[in-house]
């Protein structure tokens, strides 16, 4: 049966729903933030191939391989940011991703970098500096804040890598975009194996933690993006999928009463505007499309 597009966009917004328990989860883990990086990648490995049948093929393309080492990076990464900074600096230093791919796709996708763009870099630099000078002193949800928010940055590099590699696939004519995901969970689960390892007895909160991250908040998560993004348009998709990183602190506020304080939200608002006001923008100049936009770690 043909599904509505209401349906459609529901599925979308079903998905940044669950991403966005990601923050709440990997801080209510007592596991530390390696174990639960390669545990719950571990998990996914297994969930994503099950759940999506395009996740099964497409693994021996070398492109599939080189945008799954982006994207376990970007896993890793955000787990163990999360882990030791605020959920809301995690989430939002991750979503300077489209920021970071508008600077590099001039040299490593051959796109053209207009003028205009010097404006949204000056915005979202004024957003990441008001939220990087009112982030919150040490507390027991984030005990290194300064190490975190540099993980998190560097997450944002990887998931525009990430990005980037997915869109040099398409232009191949290659759609291995979930193999890639499958894989880089694949990549995540051994590379930090040995790092997290020996695994802890844990007790049945810790475990039905991670296997609400590896099936649901990775696996489920994506089920529904990739149904929904089969009648949505790439664009709205994208804005739709802006629901994480508002929703991520207010589950965490909620689960553990973690502040991130005024001035990292409202920096971070601004790099959401900012993301927001490009893709829009952008969208004004080409024609619409339906296909995978930035989604979650």
């Amino acid at each position: 049966m043909d599904r509505s597009p209401v349906a459609a966009r529901l599925e979308v917004l079903a998905a940044a729903a669950l991403f966005s328990t990601g923050g709440a989860a990997i801080k209510a883990c007592a596991f530390d933030g390696l174990q639960v990086a390669s545990l719950r990648s571990g998990i996914a490995a297994l969930a994503l191939p099950l759940l999506l049948g395009p996740a099964r093929r497409g693994w021996g393309r070398p492109g599939t391989w080189l945008v799954a080492v982006a994207y376990a990076a970007t896993l890793v990464l955000f787990v163990t940011s999360t882990k030791l900074t605020t959920a809301a600096n995690a989430i939002f230093l991750q979503s300077t991703a489209p920021l970071w791919v508008l600077v590099l796709s001039p040299w490593l996708l051959a796109e053209r970098f207009r003028v205009r763009d010097l404006g949204f870099l000056a915005a979202a630099a004024a957003g990441l500096a008001a939220l990087l000078a009112g982030t919150a002193p040490p507390s027991a949800t984030a005990p290194d804040p300064a190490t975190g928010n540099l993980l998190a940055l560097a997450a944002g590099v990887s998931w525009a890598l990430t990005v980037m590699g997915l869109r040099h696939l398409e232009r191949a004519g290659e759609r291995g975009g979930l193999a890639a995901a499958a894989a880089g969970n694949v990549l995540a689960f051994l590379a930090v194996l040995p790092w997290a390892w020996p695994i802890p007895a844990g007790s049945t909160t810790d475990w039905l933690v991670l296997g609400w991250l590896g099936v649901f908040q990775i696996g489920l998560a994506y089920l529904f993006l990739t149904r929904g993004l089969a009648r949505v348009p790439a664009l709205e998709a994208s804005l739709l999928l802006l629901v994480e990183p508002v929703l991520n602190p207010l589950w965490t506020w909620l689960a553990h009463g973690e502040n991130p304080g005024g001035w990292s939200l409202a920096g971070g608002a601004v790099v959401l505007a900012v993301v927001a006001a490009r893709g829009l923008l952008e969208a004004r100049d080409r024609p619409a499309t339906t296909g995978p936009p930035g989604t979650s770690a």
